[in-house]
C-alpha cells in the first residue's frame, strides 16, 4: 500500500481493518500519513509539532491488538498530555508545559493502538473560534486557505479534512468540536459532560463545559473513538451513564421515528446567513422524508444573553488561575509578550472579579443548563445551525487585535448556537450536510439529552447513509500547492 491515494480512501476503521487482515503493515501506513502532511501542511500550518520518531518507536515496540491498531492519529496541543512531550495550549507562556506521564485519553489512545505521530495547532488557551494563534501562526482551512479552520480544534480539523489522517483528537468548551467540523466539512461529536475523563491532571475544563472527544471523517470512527475514550477514572467529579451498548454498535441501528424540533434562529445573537437558513429547512425536508416527526420551533428555552454572560465569567476565572499559576511558577508578571491581547483582557477581567460573582455565574449556568434542557421532556432531538455563517476570511476575529471593541459582536455573530450544550451538558454533533454556493461547507448541528449519545449515532448514521459526505474533498491542487 503506497501513496496518498489508497491510503485516503479509508477511514481509521477501515485502517484497522487492514492491518489486522494484514493487508498493510503499521509502519506502511504511517509514513503514508507523514508523506501526505509533509505535502499539504506548509499549505495548512495544522500540524505543529511532529513525533515521527517516537511514532516508529511505538511501531517498533508493537502497537498490540486493540481495535485501532496500527492507525495514525494526531493529538490537539490542549488538555491531552503526553509523558515528556511539551503541551503547548498555543500559547508563549506554556510552550514549554511538560507531563511526567500520560493523561488518561492518551493512556486509552494508546492502549487501543493508536499510533501519534504528531500535535495540531489551537488557539490560545483554547479561547477562540479560530486558530490563529501568536506562538505558530494560523491554520488554514483546506477548502479555502484564505478563511479560518474553526477553533478550537481548528488544526485537528484541517488535518483531517486534507487527509492527514481520517480522525483526530479535538476538544469542546463552547463548541470547538463542532465548530471546526463546520468549517471544514467533517463530523464532529460533543459528548455529555463526565462521559470523557480529564484525569489525573484535571477534574473539569471551564466549570465542566469542556468536553474531549473527536473530529472524523465518518460516524463509526466517532463513534469507536468514544468507545476507547470513554473509561471513568477514580475521583472524576461528573459521570455519565454507561450506553446501552458500544457506540459503535449503534451506527447503522434504526433510529425509530424521532420527535425533532429546529429552529432557523441565532439563539445567542444576530441571525442566520440565507443559505445556512436554508440549509436548515432543506434538513429538516430530509429528515421528515426519512420518517422522523419534525416540527419549527421560532425560539428554544433559555436566556441565552444571560448564560453568555455567566460563561464569560466562568472562563475568566479559569483563565485568570492558568495564567496566575505560571506567573507564580516562574516568579514574574504575565505580560503581553506572553499572552495575545484577548488572553490578556480576560485574565484582567478575571482578576477583577470576585468569588461571590464566580459563584453566581455558575449558579446560572445550572439554572440555565436546567432550562435549556426542558425541550427534551417534548422532543427526543433539536436541530439547529451549527454556525450562523460559513468560514469567515483569516483575521476575522483576530484576539491579538490593539482594538478588540467588536470581538464579541463577529464571535457570537458566527458561533451562536454551539454554547448552550456545553451549558447543559447534552451531547451535540455537527454534521456535514451541505455546501454553500462558494464551495464551503455548512454543518447542522443536532443535540439529545445528557447521556444519549447513542440516539445520534443513530440518526447520524441514518444520514450518512441517505446524504452522503465522504466523497466531498477538498481542491487537491490547492492542497498540495500547486494552484
Amino acid at each position: 500500500m503506497a501513496g496518498f491515494k489508497e491510503y485516503g480512501n479509508y477511514d481509521s476503521t477501515g485502517l484497522a481493518e487492514l492491518v489486522r487482515n494484514k493487508d498493510v503493515t503499521p509502519s506502511e501506513l504511517l509514513e503514508a500519513a507523514i508523506e501526505r502532511r509533509d505535502t499539504v501542511n506548509p499549505q495548512l500550518n495544522a500540524v505543529v509539532r511532529d513525533l515521527d520518531d517516537h511514532a516508529r518507536q511505538t511501531i517498533a515496540a508493537g502497537v498490540g491488538t486493540g481495535p485501532l491498531a496500527g492507525v495514525p492519529f494526531l493529538l490537539k496541543d490542549i488538555s491531552a498530555y503526553m509523558k515528556g512531550v511539551p503541551t503547548t495550549a498555543g500559547s508563549r507562556l506554556l510552550k514549554d508545559t511538560v507531563m511526567d506521564r500520560d493523561s488518561a485519553l492518551v493512556a486509552a489512545y494508546r492502549r487501543a493502538g493508536l499510533v501519534i505521530f504528531g500535535k495540531t495547532n489551537t488557539p490560545e488557551l483554547g479561547l477562540a473560534c479560530t486558530t490563529e494563534p501568536v506562538l505558530f501562526g494560523a491554520t488554514h482551512n483546506p477548502w479555502d486557505l484564505a478563511r479560518i479552520s474553526g477553533g478550537s480544534s481548528g488544526g485537528a480539523a484541517a488535518a483531517v479534512a486534507a487527509g492527514i489522517v481520517p480522525s483526530a483528537h479535538a476538544s469542546d468548551g463552547g463548541g470547538s468540536i463542532r465548530i471546526p467540523a463546520s468549517c471544514c466539512g467533517l463530523f464532529g461529536m460533543k459528548p455529555s459532560r463526565g462521559r470523557v475523563s480529564l484525569g489525573p491532571f484535571a477534574g473539569e475544563g471551564w466549570g465542566g463545559l469542556s468536553q474531549q472527544h473527536a473530529v472524523t471523517r465518518s460516524v463509526r470512527d466517532s463513534a469507536l473513538l468514544l468507545d476507547i475514550a470513554s473509561v471513568p477514572q477514580l475521583g472524576d467529579p461528573y459521570w455519565a451513564p454507561p450506553p446501552e451498548r458500544p457506540f459503535a454498535e449503534e451506527v447503522g441501528r434504526d433510529p425509530g421515528k424521532l420527535r425533532i424540533a429546529f429552529t432557523t434562529a441565532a439563539l445567542t445573537w444576530g441571525q442566520l446567513d440565507p443559505e445556512v437558513s436554508d440549509a436548515v429547512k432543506a434538513t429538516a425536508k430530509l429528515l421528515e422524508g426519512l420518517g422522523h416527526h419534525v416540527e419549527e420551533k421560532p425560539t428554544f428555552p433559555g436566556d441565552f444573553i444571560q448564560m453568555a454572560q455567566a460563561m464569560n465569567v466562568g472562563v475568566s476565572g479559569s483563565v485568570t488561575a492558568t495564567l496566575s499559576r505560571a506567573a507564580e511558577q516562574r516568579g514574574s508578571p504575565v505580560t503581553l509578550d506572553d499572552v495575545e491581547a484577548l488572553t490578556m483582557s480576560i485574565y484582567e477581567t478575571g482578576k477583577k472579579a470576585t468569588a461571590n460573582e464566580y459563584y453566581n455565574a455558575l449558579q446560572t449556568l445550572h439554572a440555565q443548563g436546567r432550562i435549556i434542557s426542558s425541550i427534551f421532556a417534548e422532543y427526543d432531538v433539536v436541530m439547529l445551525s451549527t454556525l450562523a455563517h460559513p468560514a469567515p476570511p483569516l483575521g476575522y476575529m483576530n484576539t491579538n487585535a490593539a482594538d478588540l471593541s467588536n470581538y464579541g459582536e463577529r464571535l457570537y455573530g458566527f458561533m451562536p448556537n454551539t454554547q448552550p450544550f456545553n451549558v447543559n451538558g447534552s451531547p451535540a454533533m455537527s454534521v456535514p450536510l451541505h455546501m454553500s454556493k462558494a464551495g464551503l461547507p455548512i454543518g447542522i448541528m443536532f443535540a439529545a439529552r445528557a447521556g444519549d449519545e447513542a440516539t445520534l449515532f443513530r440518526l447520524a448514521g441514518q444520514l450518512e447513509k441517505a446524504a452522503p459526505w465522504a466523497q466531498r474533498r477538498p481542491d487537491e491542487a490547492v492542497l498540495a500547492g500547486r494552484a
